[in-house]
Formats: C-alpha cells, sequence, structure tokens
C-alpha cells in the first residue's frame, strides 16, 4: 500500500485496524497487578563507601548495594552500549516462595504468580538491554518454572531473530530417586545477542581427553592425527566410484545411500600425500587423516553441559562454604552457581578489557570467576555487581549485598582461608563499593551530594572511580580530564585554573555556577566543556519506566561525555 497517497483521516484508519489486531507474542494480565513500588522516577545516585571498597583506588570494578531497578537506571545513563556480558540469575519462580515482590513472597497459590514474575522480569530486561554493546550478550540461568515464559519474553525483548542458544547444564551428579515423576537433573541457560549478526562466542579451549583421540600408527612426520569418515548422506555427482585398496582388493564405491565426500582426482590427490588411512594391513574402507598440527586450538562450543566440565550445585555449595562462613550463606544461597560454569560463560562470552554485569549478583560467584580468569591470562575485564540487602522488618540490619556478595568477592581478592586450615592465595583485583540512593527529581539540588555527583561523572566520562575532594575533584584517564567544582571559593578557583593550565587536552568541568566558572577560564573555554549541576544530570539520568514511560526530553548540549 502507498501510504503516501492516503489522507490524514484514511491514514488514521489504516492504524486504527492495524492496531486492533490481535498481535502474536507473549501477553500477561499487568493491568491485574500491583505496579512493582520498585518503579520510580527518582534520581538515582552511587554514594561511594571507601570503607568497604576492597584495594586501592582507583578502582574499576563495582559492587553496587541497592534495589537492581534503581542501578539499572544509573548505569543506562553511564554506561550505555559498553557491556559485552550480562549474566544473571534471576529468581526462578518456583512457588515456593523463592521470589518476593513489593516485599511478599509468591507461592504457587497466587493466580498471579507468571504475570507478575513477567512484569518485573520485563522492566529489568529492557534497561539491560540499553547496557548492551553493538556485540553483546545476555545469558541468563533458569529452569522448568519459567523457562517458556522466560523465552517468550526474551524474543519479545531482544528479538527471535537474536536467539542464540538454549544451553542445558546438568546441575546435579545423581539422580533424586525419591522424585515422583522424573528426577530434576538440568537447568537451562537461555543466550541472547543484541545483535546476532555481530556477536560471536569465542571457541572453548580443547581439553586433554579431545587430544587424546590424536594418535600416529603409521608415524607419519606431520604427527598425530585421526581417521575420519570419507563418506556422507549428501548428494555428490561425483562421489560414486571403484576403490582399490593397497592389499588389492577393490571396494565398488562407497554403502548404498552414501557418496565420497571427495571426487576421484581429489580422492588420488590425497592419499599420493598419504592423507589417506587404509588400516595397518592396507585392507581397510579408506579414512581422511586429519592432523592435530592443522585443527584449530578451540572448539565449537555445545549446547549440553555436563557437571564433569561446569560444575554442579554440590561444587557451587562447597565453594561458598570455603570462602565464606557456612553460617553466613547456608539460609540464603541454597542453589548457588559453581564457579565451573562461570568460567564456561566468561571464556566464551568475554576478553581482556571487557566489562561484565551481574544485575542479581547473589554471592558473587560471577565476580570470583573473573578475577581467576584475569589472573590465569593476565587479562582486564572487569566486572559490575548488583545486589540488595533484603532488609525485613523482623530483620532490618540484614544486609546481603555486604555480608555475603561483597564478602566473597573480598576474600577472593585478598586470600582467605579455607576452613581446612589452607591459606588461599588471593586473586588481585579491587572494587568501588556504592550504595544506590534515591533523590526525588524535584528535590534533586538540595538532595545530590558531591559524592553523587562525582561517581556520576566519573562513570560517565568512563573514567576509574575515586573518592571526592571537598572543593574541588580531578581525574585524568588518558587525554581527558574530568573537574567537579563543589564551589566558587577563590581557592577552589584557583586549584582548576592550574590544574586546566596544566592539562593540553579537553576538559569536562562540572560545576553549580557555570556562569561564574565560564568567566574565569575564558581563555580555556575551546577546550573546556561545561556540565550545570544538577540541571544537567536532571536532562541526562533516564528517569522513567518501561510501563510509565513518558517521551524522553531533548539531551542537553551540556552533558557529561565519554573520553
Amino acid at each position: 500500500m502507498n501510504y503516501e497517497n492516503l489522507t490524514r483521516d484514511e491514514l488514521i484508519a489504516v492504524l486504527q485496524r492495524r492496531d486492533a489486531l490481535a498481535r502474536y507474542g507473549l501477553r500477561w494480565e499487568r493491568d491485574s497487578i500491583p505496579q512493582d513500588k520498585s518503579l520510580n522516577r527518582d534520581f538515582v545516585g552511587f554514594e561511594l563507601d571507601e570503607d568497604l571498597s576492597v584495594g586501592e583506588g582507583p578502582w574499576t570494578n563495582l559492587v553496587v548495594e541497592g534495589d537492581n531497578f534503581d542501578a539499572l537506571r544509573h548505569l543506562v545513563t553511564t554506561h550505555a552500549g559498553q557491556v559485552k556480558l550480562i549474566y544473571i540469575d534471576p529468581p526462578y519462580n518456583t512457588g515456593r516462595k523463592d521470589f518476593v515482590y513489593n516485599d511478599s513472597y509468591f507461592d504457587a497459590t497466587n493466580r498471579y504468580r507468571h504475570s507478575t514474575w513477567l512484569e518485573f522480569m520485563y522492566q529489568r530486561l529492557m534497561l539491560a538491554k540499553s547496557l548492551l554493546a553493538e556485540d553483546g550478550v545476555i545469558f541468563v540461568s533458569i529452569d522448568d518454572n519459567e523457562l517458556f515464559n522466560l523465552g517468550l519474553l526474551m524474543n519479545q525483548v531482544f528479538g527471535e531473530q537474536n536467539f542464540v542458544a538454549n544451553v542445558i547444564w546438568q546441575k546435579v551428579y545423581s539422580p533424586k530417586n525419591t522424585a515422583v515423576h522424573f528426577s530434576d537433573d538440568h537447568e537451562y541457560v537461555l543466550v541472547y545477542a543484541l545483535n546476532k549478526d555481530k556477536w560471536r562466542p569465542n571457541p572453548l579451549p580443547r581439553s586433554a581427553d579431545q587430544d587424546k583421540a590424536y594418535k600416529n600408527p603409521d608415524k607419519d612426520p606431520r604427527g598425530p592425527w585421526k581417521p575420519s569418515d570419507l563418506t556422507a548422506r549428501n548428494y555428490y555427482s561425483e562421489g560414486r566410484y571403484p576403490i582399490t585398496c593397497p592389499s588389492g582388493r577393490t571396494i565398488e564405491g562407497p554403502p548404498p545411500g552414501t557418496y565420497w565426500r571427495v571426487s576421484r582426482p581429489k580422492f588420488d590427490e590425497l592419499d599420493a600425500d598419504n592423507r589417506i588411512w587404509w588400516g595397518k594391513d592396507g585392507n581397510n574402507i579408506p579414512a581422511l587423516k586429519r592432523f592435530r598440527s592443522e585443527v584449530k586450538d578451540g572448539v565449537v562450543p555445545q549446547t549440553l553441559w555436563t557437571y564433569d566440565d561446569v560444575g554442579h550445585t554440590q561444587d557451587a555449595k562447597k565453594q561458598l562454604n570455603a570462602i565464606l562462613p557456612k553460617d553466613r550463606n547456608e539460609d540464603v544461597f541454597s542453589t548457588p552457581k559453581p564457579l565451573q560454569l562461570m568460567d564456561r560463560i566468561l571464556r566464551l562470552a568475554t576478553k581482556s578489557g571487557d566489562l561484565v554485569v551481574d544485575f542479581f549478583a547473589g554471592s558473587g560467584t560471577l565476580a570470583q570467576a573473573l578475577l581467576a580468569l584475569n589472573k590465569e591470562d593476565g587479562g582486564e575485564r572487569r566486572f559490575v555487581l548488583v545486589s540488595s540487602t533484603e532488609a525485613t522488618v523482623d530483620a532490618p540490619e540484614r544486609n546481603l549485598c555486604r555480608d555475603v556478595c561483597a564478602a566473597r568477592v573480598q576474600n577472593a581478592i585478598e586470600g582467605y582461608d579455607n576452613g581446612n586450615g589452607k591459606k588461599v592465595d588471593g586473586l588481585g583485583g579491587n572494587f568501588g563499593y556504592v550504595k544506590a540512593t534515591r533523590v526525588p527529581m524535584h528535590r534533586l539540588e538540595e538532595g545530590i551530594t558531591d559524592n553523587m555527583v562525582w561517581t556520576f561523572a566519573l562513570q560517565a566520562c568512563r573514567h576509574p572511580l575515586t573518592t571526592v575532594t571537598p572543593g574541588l575533584s580531578v581525574s585524568v584517564h588518558g587525554e581527558h580530564m574530568l573537574a567537579y567544582c563543589g564551589n566558587v571559593k577563590s581557592v577552589t578557583l584557583d586549584k582548576l585554573v592550574a590544574a586546566i593550565t596544566q592539562h593540553c587536552g579537553i576538559a569536562v568541568v562540572m560545576t553549580w555556577a557555570p556562569a561564574v566558572i565560564a568567566e574565569r577560564l575564558a581563555e580555556y573555554m575551546h577546550r573546556i566543556r561545561l556540565v550545570s549541576v544538577p540541571h544537567d544530570l536532571r536532562r541526562a539520568f533516564k528517569q522513567g519506566n518501561v510501563r510509565d514511560a513518558q517521551e524522553e526530553q531533548p539531551e542537553s548540549q551540556n552533558q557529561v561525555e565519554p573520553a
């Protein structure tokens, strides 16, 4: 249909008919469930807690304490398009009170259990999508309770065309003999790319068992090899011809319904190059010799991951108990993921320098695996973990982020006693511990702190995290300079002028009084970008939630920009 020739009324009628048609896809009872109390349009600031941070600053990794919806909105503002891998292990919504929504557990009797879970996940996945780089990918652990719903939801958020794989993870090493119907032996990891055409998994390292298949019975100088079938079922017009073995036996052709994979001239060429194996007595059906030296070092990942390769739930519990006292985690994380599983995902989806995000961080397994991989290959992968306190009315001091997630990662960094009297060396690394704090937009000027402003600016400009300094804070990362003037006192302005004079490149200056700064730095303004606090932060921040998002405001000309 040529829409250009339609009148306004005709075009409206066409759109109304289109909108009235039933849309294919997942639907859930969005209007019948209470709105998530976590959804809000406040500004979210990250306040650095230096006492809970680990390692010497500047800090390149983050542990975020707070609601993951808040944290994601902040990260989408500062890290959009930068994340190469997102891994999450969300609540499985088993009906056994494992899923908390608006401070209440959902059990199997709640008729809106699935719709509520879907709405909860949808809001967070939509934000997570904005974090992914063009060649980024997301891995999501799940079990049978929500697998089919999650698959449809992921299709809706990321596009069916960007589905990569549904991995089966064998999570237990022995069957449950008490099962009524089937022993539940596996879970899943759904894999979606932001753009499937631009993402490819890294090949996995070859195992010793895979290399054992290569031998050298004929002492070929090219080294070990293994035989490969020369027949195939696909029709090949030049693939049927007789072959005479070195023993003199004639093979009239491949078995019925099959074809030699190569033409006769190519076969003779391979045989002349000693690439055909006839057996020790020269009388076997010919096989192609595939040399280990000519095979790529990596192997293509498969979708079945056994516990021999990636660990099982008992491994995960032992690993957590070894690095943290058992009484601090047994009632909270009954089913953590094993380090081997996280290692597999990291090897598939990351390389040195990549940023990884887990906004259902749990006990911090992903970060420990990342640090171990960095130590192994000298990489500089970075992580952002998000975990809540899960404090309740009965336990207001409860803080799982601080006492379990961050504590585990700290032990992994610094080293620990595994409980058996053995000292485990630290993996090195660091993290800045930040607390996600809401500030109502209409109270932003009085509610936002210097700590929040500085942390926001550093992240938006892709600088490592440092502490804010009273008066003037300065960070130089590469050729890019960032400065924050907490006031416009003479001593502060003098320090700013000195810092700008010493720096030759572009500088971003954040200030509550841009006119004053512009006047004082007039001769340098050709290489200075002024950012007004809190005005430009308010305009830059991704305020809305998916359900109630309003039309975005036009972007400010003076926003914080990355180096």
